[in-house]
């Protein structure tokens, strides 16, 4: 059966509701597509029948299911390229001076899908700073999917998957081959803590961070949200950090305490005292 505009309305409030991921009308299609799996799979004839099944208990586990289904998936590897060029020629270096007391960095990303950014982070660190593997460097990948965590921890992606934005030579080098996939080597995965997180929740963050990565999902997020999102990530970051947008987001009308420099071909923000 197909979905009703009822079944529509309480799909796109729940799911705003658990993760704030807005699906707006003009993708209502896409619940059809993403639920139909989480119906069969629950042994329910159609995604009609899964919406009257959420109804009967708002605690079901089908109501997280439901909204991992919904959350967007896309990576690859070293995805537009400028926000790695800038860490690599301006941030890093930077950050190496400041920090080379301490011997200390933490990195963020935030909304990591499957890990591909995350492992682009730390190829990067590897590759260009091989004095930082004496320092204490910590990389946190974060999602709210348990699949895409598991992912992450796990580092094992296809041959499809190795093909977008990782070269040979580098994934030769930094990559061992599974049957008819590549995991990340121990060493590479070890610079990774994968977690589950929310980031439309309130979190206390008991590392300051000195670079995030936040990169295309603030768009999925209507103005509020975004602002609340923004602020929440300023808590959690050093003073001198940096902090890395999708290419196609902004902070424009927001009320948020960042400042917007430019470096490169990329821009990213700085946090700024309130």
């Amino acid at each position: 059966m197909t979905l009703v505009a009822p079944d529509i309305t309480y799909l796109r409030d729940a799911i705003a509701q658990r993760s704030g991921n807005v699906i707006s009308e003009s993708q209502s299609y896409l619940l059809e597509a993403r639920l139909a799996p989480v119906a069969k799979t629950a042994g329910l004839k159609d995604v009609h029948a899964l919406v009257a099944e959420l109804k009967k208990n708002p605690r079901n586990q089908l109501h997280e299911q439901v909204t991992e289904a919904m959350t967007i998936n896309e990576t690859s590897f070293f995805r537009d390229m400028q926000p790695f060029d800038a860490m690599k020629d301006h941030v890093l270096p930077d950050l190496v001076e400041k920090r080379k007391a301490t011997k200390s960095l933490s990195v963020w990303s935030a909304a990591s899908s499957s890990g591909q950014e995350t492992y682009s982070i730390a190829m990067l660190i590897r590759t260009n700073f091989p004095d930082l593997a004496e320092w204490k460097v910590r990389i946190l990948a974060t999602d709210y999917s348990d699949e895409m965590v598991t992912r992450t921890h796990e580092g094992t992606y296809s041959q499809f998957e190795a093909n977008r934005g990782l070269p040979a030579v580098m994934l030769v080098k930094n990559f061992d081959r599974q049957g008819l996939n590549w995991q990340a080597k121990p060493e590479l995965r070890k610079m990774i803590n994968a977690k589950k997180m929310n980031l439309t929740e309130n979190w206390n963050s008991i590392v300051k961070h000195d670079i995030v990565f936040l990169r295309n999902v603030l768009i999925y997020f209507d103005l509020t949200t975004k602002e609340q999102i923004l602020r929440n990530v300023h808590q959690s970051m050093r003073p001198d950090g940096y902090l890395f947008l999708g290419g196609g987001e902004t902070m424009l009308r927001m009320q948020v305490p960042f400042e917007r420099i430019t470096i490169g071909k990329t821009v990213c923000f700085r946090p700024i005292a309130e």
